[in-house]
């Protein structure tokens, strides 16, 4: 997949009006992914990725592996994409989704073991809350009428809880 799909593709699934929009929701889900990650590990999850995209998780990052919970996570990307906490965990979520789709099975048990997955602050499995549920599809925009839905507990996470 080069660059054109992978954004024409996130732009579909998120429903965004432009190419911009969704480039912004790219990088500020990634570039926020890569400084939470050990550099390694980012790139490992980047190498399968285009070249564009890959940057974003290596190259736009000054300092890899800083420690922020899921919340923090949500408030960075919220600020890079200037959009709502709640809207910025959704488009995460399907970002992180097509990512998983893309790159090696090994190199994304990479990524969850990188970050923790408990019931507390640090919560990352909602990151994961896209793939877990077996991931984007045509058929679940349908079902929903694609795009942001209206805020559901999932939803919400990303803003009021952790």
């Amino acid at each position: 997949m080069n660059f054109d799909e992978f954004t024409g593709e996130l732009q579909h699934r998120l429903e965004l009006a432009g190419t911009g929009e969704t480039v912004r929701a790219i990088r500020a889900t990634l570039s926020t992914l890569g400084q939470r990650l050990p550099e390694g590990n980012a790139e490992d999850l980047a190498t399968s990725l285009p070249m564009e995209v890959k940057w974003y998780l290596t190259g736009a990052v000054h300092e890899h592996g800083q420690r922020f919970d899921w919340q923090e996570f949500v408030q960075h990307v919220s600020e890079i994409e200037e959009t709502d906490p709640a809207e910025a965990a959704y488009h995460a979520r399907v970002v992180v989704d097509l990512v998983e789709t893309l790159v090696p099975e090994s190199d994304f048990q990479q990524l969850r073991d990188s970050l923790p997955e408990s019931e507390d602050e640090e919560n990352w499995r909602k990151l994961f809350e896209v793939v877990d549920a077996g991931g984007w599809s045509e058929a679940q925009e349908a079902q929903t009428g694609g795009g942001p839905q209206p805020e559901t507990t999932s939803r919400e996470d990303g803003e009021n809880s952790g």
